[in-house]
């Protein structure tokens, strides 16, 4: 066992602050990385604050991990010491169920190992996340980093990066097609990049002009603002596939009405209830509404490397681990463009 420093936060209505707590040391098939980056989810966000219920504490926060490799069990073979790597939404899973073996572990049946607020599958300690020194995963959950990327606009795309691209390939997207991007913010301005290169013409649908604006300079070929009555009429039935991030419940109806004859809209953001959907507006058109987590192991290595390949990188704000909380309240007021990500090196200072 090795201590670390972190922040954890030991209650909902408490703020995080400076903890410190025993990582275990590696065994034959992990991996021991120094972390340089962590992006700020806003789950992280909900979690600590035990918005969805279940958390549990003392909570270190954090699943969008960046660092290099300072050590390796004896049997690992996909890394060595000084390699950069990454760390997203699990450290594991029940690796025998049908989805596991699939390289879908994020659908694990018996429920995957969170980074964070989670408990280990043997030992039944509390995970403890990237607001911290170092951490210690086996090494399938441990994705390789291209060295040719900005290392701290990386730490997003383990969480907000995979979250948008494994819905766009699940539903091949691609050139010829015309992509809506439901909502501009850490998921949807992803969403914005990728879709585009995989060449698909995207559009950004959102409340907001001045975000519309934005979304020109992040490569969307177009922008749709969602209140311009009008301007969604003309719209109707010239989409193939929509991606939902909008984070909280609303009515999908009027988005549904945007895709063609078997178009798809997926939901990545939305965990609370929707409102009503009118099943006429599925039935005329064959119409499908659909839900995507996160992506299994193989699929974020593929979407890292498509990253590498693409030159993608997330929009990021830097802080130091102490202005976590604060963070946090800006993020309630989406007033961050478009994901925060604390310098590591801000906490062992």
């Amino acid at each position: 066992m090795f201590k670390v420093k972190a922040y954890a936060t030991p209650a909902p209505d408490a703020p995080l602050a400076p903890f410190s707590f025993e990582r275990r040391d590696p065994g034959p098939h992990d991996v021991r990385i120094d972390i340089l980056y962590c992006g700020v989810c806003h789950s992280d966000l909900h979690q600590a604050r035990d918005d969805w219920g279940g958390s549990l504490y003392p909570m270190v926060p954090g699943h969008e991990i960046v660092g290099r490799v300072v050590a390796v069990g004896e049997h690992v073979t996909k890394f060595k010491a000084g390699d950069l790597a990454g760390i997203g939404c699990m450290v594991d899973s029940c690796r025998r169920c049908e989805p596991c073996e699939a390289g879908e572990e994020q659908y694990c049946c018996e429920g995957f190992t969170g980074t964070y607020n989670s408990r280990e599958r043997e030992t039944k300690n509390l995970t403890f996340g990237g607001y911290s020194e170092q951490i210690v995963v086996e090494q399938r959950f441990v994705v390789k980093v291209p060295e040719n990327l900005d290392l701290k606009a990386v730490a997003p795309l383990l969480c907000a990066g995979i979250t948008t691209y494994s819905p766009l390939r699940h539903w091949k997207v691609g050139k010829g097609q015309n992509v809506g991007i439901v909502g501009l913010g850490g998921l949807g301005h992803m969403g914005v990049k990728l879709a585009k290169a995989m060449g698909a013409r995207v559009t950004m649908i959102t409340t907001s002009p001045e975000k519309g604006k934005d979304a020109l300079r992040l490569g969307a070929d177009e922008v749709l603002v969602s209140r311009d009555d009008e301007a969604m009429k003309k719209a109707r039935g010239k989409v193939d596939f929509l991606l939902n991030t909008i984070p909280v419940g609303h009515d999908i109806n009027p988005y549904l009405a945007l895709l063609k004859l078997d178009g798809a809209m997926v939901l990545v953001g939305a965990l609370t209830a929707l409102d009503p959907v009118q099943g006429v507006n599925l039935i005329f058109g064959r119409k499908t509404v659909a839900g995507s987590l996160i992506g299994g192991m193989a699929e974020t290595q593929e979407m890292l490397d498509f990253c590498g390949e693409h030159n993608i990188v997330s929009d990021i704000e830097m802080i130091r681990i102490d202005e976590i909380n604060a963070a946090y309240e800006r993020m309630l007021k989406n007033d961050v463009r478009y994901r925060f990500v604390i310098d590591i090196a801000s906490l062992k200072a």
